[in-house]
C-alpha cells in the first residue's frame, strides 16, 4: 500500500487497540468518542479527502498497471476501515452498524456472517502499528493547522499560493519526520517550498512574557524583579531555557533558577513573515507574492466559481463541459497561463476566452477582477 494507506490501516488498530481497553474498562463513553474521532477526522475529513483523485479514477479507467493497483489500493483500504468500523459501533449503534456491514457486504462477499451481529469484535494488528509513520502525520497535520490558523488572521484565502514555510528545528529526527510528510504538507497549505532553520534563527523573533501565578508565590517579595529580568529575555535566552530546561541568575548575593514555566512566550512577527506557535511547533510563513503567485490565486478561484457553477447547475460529477468566459486583463494573462490546469480540474474540454450563454451562466468578481462565466456539458456519464 502507498504510505498513506498504511498510515490509516496503522490508525485503525491503533483505534481498535484503544477501543478494546476502553470496553474492557466498561468506558463506553471513551469507546464511542474514540471512533468518532477516528471517522470524522482521521478517515474522512483527511484519509478521503487526501485521495479523492485515486477513488474519481473510477470513473476513468486507466490502462497503467500501476494506476490500477493504486486505485485498488484506495478502495481495499477505505473497505478494510469501514468494515472495522460497523464491527466496532455495533454494541451501541446497532442498526446503522447493521446497515454498513450488509451494503459492504452485498458488493465484495467477503465476510463470513450474514450479520455484523454474528461476527467478532476485531482484534488489533500489531505488525500493521507504524507509531513513527503515526508520529510523523501528526505533526504533519499540527503544522497545516498552524499554517491555516496564520492564514485566517492575515486573511490569506487558501486558494493563493505562498512561497514557503520555514520551520525551526532542533536536531535531525525533526527534519526527518517532517520531509517525510513534504508533499502533503505543500498540497493542504498551498505553499511552493519547506525550509528549516536551527531553533535559534532570528526567523523567529521570542519575547518572555512572566506568569505571575508561578513566579509569585514562589518569588515573594522578589517577584517584581524577577519579573523585570525574564521581561528582557532576548531570543537567545529563552532558547537556551528550552534546551536546557533552566537557567541560573544570581539575584540578591543567591542563585536562582528560571524554568519554562515561570514565563510565557509570545512570537513576533518578522516584516514579510507571519509566525504561529503550539507547544514546541513553530511555523513562520513568508506571504510575499510574486506576479505569478497572483495570477496562480486567480486561477484556483476561477475553478472555484466553475466547480459552485457545475453544482448549481446540477451537472454529474463525472460530466466534461465547456467553459466560456470574458474577463478583465491581469484574469485573463492568468487563465492563458493555468488553462491546463483549469480544463483538468473542472472537467472541461476547452475553455473559450470568449463569452457566451450556457446551461448555466453568471458574473463572478475574482479578487477584484471581473468577469463573465458560461458552461455548457458536452458529455454525460452516468455514475449510478
Amino acid at each position: 500500500r502507498p504510505e498513506i494507506d498504511q498510515w490509516i490501516i496503522s490508525t485503525l488498530n491503533s483505534l481498535v487497540k484503544a477501543y478494546t481497553d476502553a470496553m474492557e474498562s466498561y468506558d463506553v463513553t471513551k469507546a464511542a468518542r474514540s471512533i468518532s474521532d477516528f471517522t470524522i477526522d482521521q478517515l474522512s475529513n483527511w484519509y478521503v479527502r487526501r485521495n479523492r483523485k485515486r477513488f474519481w479514477s473510477k470513473y476513468f479507467p486507466t490502462s497503467s498497471t500501476e494506476a490500477g493497483k493504486d486505485k485498488t489500493s484506495a478502495y481495499q483500504t477505505l473497505y478494510d476501515c469501514l468494515i472495522t468500523i460497523s464491527k466496532l459501533i455495533a454494541p451501541f449503534a446497532p442498526f446503522i452498524a447493521e446497515e454498513l456491514y450488509r451494503n459492504l457486504n452485498i458488493i465484495t462477499q467477503k465476510e463470513k456472517y450474514s450479520s455484523v451481529h454474528l461476527a467478532h469484535i476485531p482484534k488489533p494488528d500489531e505488525q500493521a502499528i507504524n507509531h513513527d509513520l503515526e508520529e510523523s502525520m501528526e505533526r504533519e497535520q499540527r503544522i497545516v493547522s498552524l499554517v491555516r490558523a496564520i492564514r485566517n488572521k492575515a486573511n490569506l484565502k487558501i486558494r493563493q499560493p505562498l512561497p514557503r514555510i520555514i520551520i525551526p528545528i532542533s536536531n535531525e529526527r525533526d527534519r526527518l519526520v517532517i520531509e517525510r510528510m513534504d508533499q502533503i504538507i505543500r498540497d493542504e497549505i498551498n505553499v511552493k517550498k519547506i525550509e528549516f532553520v536551527g531553533s535559534g534563527s532570528e526567523i523567529v523573533r521570542k519575547r518572555a512574557k512572566p506568569n505571575f501565578k508561578i513566579i509569585g508565590p514562589k518569588y515573594g517579595k522578589s517577584v517584581q524583579t524577577v519579573a523585570s529580568i525574564i521581561k528582557n529575555f532576548c531570543t537567545k535566552d529563552i532558547n537556551e531555557i528550552e534546551e536546557k530546561g533552566e537557567i541560573i541568575i544570581s539575584l540578591d548575593g543567591n542563585n536562582i533558577r528560571i524554568t519554562p514555566d515561570d514565563f510565557e512566550i509570545i512570537y513576533d512577527d518578522v516584516q514579510g513573515w507571519l509566525v504561529e506557535t503550539d507547544n514546541d511547533l513553530t511555523v513562520a510563513l513568508d506571504t510575499t507574492l510574486t506576479d505569478e503567485l497572483i495570477q496562480e490565486g486567480l486561477a484556483r478561484e476561477f475553478v472555484n466559481r466553475v466547480q459552485m457553477m457545475r453544482k448549481d447547475a446540477q451537472f454529474n460529477v463525472a460530466d466534461r463541459i465547456q467553459i466560456y468566459v470574458e474577463s478583465q486583463p491581469l484574469l485573463q494573462q492568468a487563465l492563458l497561463k493555468f488553462q491546463n490546469y483549469i480544463t483538468e480540474e473542472t472537467l472541461a474540454i476547452k475553455l473559450e476566452q470568449q463569452f457566451q450563454e450556457g446551461e448555466k451562466s453568471a458574473d463572478w468578481e475574482i479578487n477584484g477582477e471581473l468577469c463573465k462565466i458560461g458552461i455548457e456539458r458536452v458529455k454525460s456519464f452516468d455514475i449510478n
